[in-house]
């Protein structure tokens, strides 16, 4: 078993066991078990009643929080139209294509997603391998290969970040930073969940989310009542 600093013992027990709370409580209760200096993240992690090894009830899809998830997104923008300066003005770290697809071939990755034309996914098999594995290759499903890079870049530059679930049935995010407003951080909460729930499969009869629990980033989970 794990063996755990007098901080985080003296953190979980003000958290009852088995008990779910409300988001009131509970966005209470991360600043109560907070007890780092610098500013923790604020994460969500859901249990879901599904089962991965059916293609039929994978869970993928993207959300953008109404205040933002705190973190700055580094883009790269593959696109063979000349369109580079547009795409850096609209806030992509680096745009183009031959040069890109070389360095990324060589095992350099230095962003957090990479966007494409769907014209231009015709050349990245160079480096399918590379970013395959580490989930970074452009896919229509998650939003980021389209004709218009231009409007990619705007809902990523506003927090659109994709969700989707592991082989455990898990579902894992970051919400905002424990700093930000407690109305802001409930609202990001309150709309994360809804969108989990749009996104159930309409045959799932039986009960979609098991669990939710939220906590700053390696600190004591707190259960949510989401009913």
């Amino acid at each position: 078993m794990q063996k755990r600093g007098k901080k985080y013992r003296q953190a979980i027990t003000l958290i009852e066991k088995d008990k779910a709370y409300t988001i009131d409580e509970a966005v209470e209760l991360l600043e109560r078990t907070n007890t780092v200096k610098f500013d923790p993240t604020v994460e969500i992690h859901f249990n879901l009643g599904i089962d991965p090894k059916y293609s039929d009830q994978m869970i993928r899809s993207t959300v953008t929080l109404p205040n933002g998830s705190g973190k700055s997104v580094r883009i790269w923008a593959f696109d063979d139209s000349g369109n580079e300066k547009a795409l850096l003005a609209a806030g992509a770290s680096v745009a183009g294509w031959e040069d890109l697809l070389d360095i990324v071939a060589s095992g350099k990755i230095e962003f957090d997603v990479a966007i494409a034309t769907p014209a231009m996914m015709r050349k990245m098999w160079k480096v399918a391998k590379v970013l395959w594995p580490k989930g970074l290759m452009p896919n229509p499903k998650a939003g980021t290969v389209w004709d218009d890079l231009l409007a990619i870049i705007k809902e990523l530059i506003a927090w659109k970040f994709e969700f989707k679930n592991d082989k455990q049935w898990n579902v894992h995010s970051i919400i905002w930073k424990l700093s930000f407003w407690s109305d802001k951080l409930k609202e990001n909460l309150v709309h994360f969940i809804k969108v989990l729930k749009d996104v159930k499969p309409a045959w799932v009869k039986w009960n979609f989310i098991n669990t939710v629990y939220v906590c700053n980033a390696m600190w004591p989970g707190i259960k949510l009542d989401v009913k």
